[in-house]
């Protein structure tokens, strides 16, 4: 089959573009999915650098990709809920990297996979399932953000941040965008409420003279100084989540009881069930920076490193 594969680590040169890649095997409880668009994340380059291989088992050839919507083509005998033909989308990730996205097929279980949004295109469904299952933990299983609270999101107009702000107004919340001045506007009409620019004001100030009590909960997606600098602005018992790094138990963190919690994105098809109706129903939407057909992952990659990204970069497979 066709796809880009990788055989040893490395900046985006290492990325080839092949046609002799091996459709991988469906196992009894396995879909086959004909890609027909790939998200391309943040993640995919660290595989790429390696930065994974300690963590997660990786086998050469490695395709990346751990996000994607197609069609199906064949299930496992132990498949019920899906047949070929249908329109589906899902997070990719296994307990080992080397079958991703970034090819013709690929396999999921059919247990982390659903039904593609029918309002949605395949490349604005192939740019939702990592990002907007991301925004989904962070906002509702982790944070537990209910109505009229106050949320301070750092990294908003990003791909995850861009589901997290609209996730948290769904949820009543009141909002704190934190990015470049450039897209506050985008921010408004995703339903930010404020918004701060990190090139030229200081969150902590802002936040310390408009909300003397303080924001109740932070979604990190920066880490660094960025998060412990975070726990000046939340109050006392509030709740910090980050997808960057764990957050601190020391300092402020333990001195205001804060709860801190690393979120690592898991699988979930209830989740984008979840986000499938949102969709739909007008709810939710995608944002696309830019849609690339597959010989041009390098520019792909190339942005994605540079960061600062509107929304999601797809790969029209």
């Amino acid at each position: 089959m066709r796809g880009v594969a990788l055989e040893q680590f490395g900046g985006p040169e290492v990325l080839q573009l092949r046609e002799d890649l091996p459709v991988p095997p469906v196992g009894p409880d396995t879909v086959l999915v004909r890609v027909r668009a790939a998200g391309v994340n943040p993640v995919d380059a660290q595989i790429r650098r390696g930065l994974l291989a300690d963590v997660i088992p990786t086998w050469s050839p490695v395709v990346l990709g751990w996000e994607a919507a197609g069609v199906v083509e064949a299930v496992g005998p132990a498949v019920t809920e899906f047949r070929p033909g249908d329109e589906v989308y899902g997070y990719f990730r296994k307990d080992f990297i080397r079958d991703g996205t970034y090819a013709e097929f690929s396999t999921i279980r059919d247990a982390h996979l659903a039904r593609k949004p029918e309002s949605l295109s395949f490349e604005e469904a192939g740019a939702a399932p990592l990002a907007g299952l991301t925004a989904w933990q962070l906002i509702d299983e982790v944070l537990r953000v209910v109505d009229d609270q106050l949320v301070l999101i750092h990294g908003a107009s990003g791909g995850v941040g861009s589901f997290a702000v609209q996730l948290a107004k769904r949820a009543g919340a009141r909002v704190i965008a934190v990015a470049s001045a450039g897209n506050h506007a985008y921010l408004r009409e995703l339903g930010a409420d404020e918004c701060i620019d990190y090139g030229s004001e200081d969150f902590v100030d802002i936040i310390g003279r408009r909300h003397l009590a303080g924001v109740d909960a932070v979604v990190d997606l920066i880490g660094g100084e960025t998060l412990k600098r975070s726990a000046q602005v939340v109050r006392p018992r509030g709740k910090v989540a980050s997808i960057v790094e764990p957050p601190p138990t020391d300092g402020l963190f333990a001195e205001h009881e804060i709860q801190g919690r690393f979120v690592f994105v898991r699988p979930d098809a209830s989740g984008l069930r979840f986000l499938a109706r949102a969709f739909d129903a007008g709810d939710l939407r995608v944002t696309l920076s830019d849609v690339l057909p597959l010989d041009e992952v390098h520019r792909a990659h190339n942005v994605i490193e540079i960061g600062h990204t509107r929304g999601k970069l797809v790969l029209r497979v």
